[in-house]
């Protein structure tokens, strides 16, 4: 019985979604449309445990984001979905390797204009696909972006990304192995879609993205 897993990205600001016509109904009706055995969540594990204690607890720095305590976590509830946070950061330590660490005051400020730039890039690419940001052309973006991120810190971007996704996709790929045969959705910050997309493809499953 073959796994079928389904990548969903989504756009955790509330405002961005409603401009961006990303909705959490538009998300709901999707994750429904998939009908998932399992759904795997950016969800630190540590979050997840103090949710599980205390529904109003909203765990670090606003993590997890507001998808997960408005819509997902409420639907898992009520469809008995069991959930699997895979996220992973230090939090200790994430703020050292901000990426424009070690660049002057000026720099950074250039850094952050090129940044806010390259997020407008992405926005701009919500007309295509069924799902915003859910598309190749979101993606193509998106991996330029986080490749000149590499350029400018290479030791930030290994850390806060690369080591990150490398760990979020293991966490699926044991999902996967520890529940064949079953559907599996990943509900994910869309800038993940295409690592996820490249890491599971090869896998003995049945990979689909976009989900429309």
């Amino acid at each position: 019985m073959t796994t079928t897993v389904g990548i969903l990205g989504t756009i955790h600001n509330p405002e961005l979604r409603e401009r961006y016509h990303c909705s959490l109904s538009l998300y709901k009706n999707v994750i429904t449309e998939f009908k998932p055995d399992l759904i795997c969540g950016e969800v630190h594990p540590q979050s997840w445990l103090r949710y599980q204690k205390d529904q109003n607890d909203r765990g670090y720095w606003g993590e997890p984001a507001s998808e997960f305590w408005d819509m997902v976590f409420p639907l898992c509830e009520e469809q008995d979905i069991p959930f699997v946070p895979i996220d992973w950061f230090e939090l200790d330590v994430w703020n050292a390797f901000d990426p424009f660490n070690g660049y002057s005051s000026e720099e950074r400020k250039e850094l952050e204009q090129r940044d806010d730039d390259w997020f407008a890039e992405q926005m701009d690419t919500y007309r295509f696909g069924e799902i915003p940001f859910n598309s190749k052309e979101f993606d193509r973006i998106t991996k330029q972006k986080y490749a000149w991120l590499g350029q400018i810190n290479p030791k930030s971007q290994n850390f806060r990304w690369v080591v990150r996704n490398q760990i979020m996709v293991q966490r699926v790929k044991n999902t996967i192995e520890a529940h064949p045969g079953k559907r599996i959705l990943c509900i994910i910050g869309a800038d993940h879609n295409y690592i996820f997309q490249e890491e599971l493809m090869n896998e003995s499953i049945e990979l689909l993205y976009p989900l429309r």
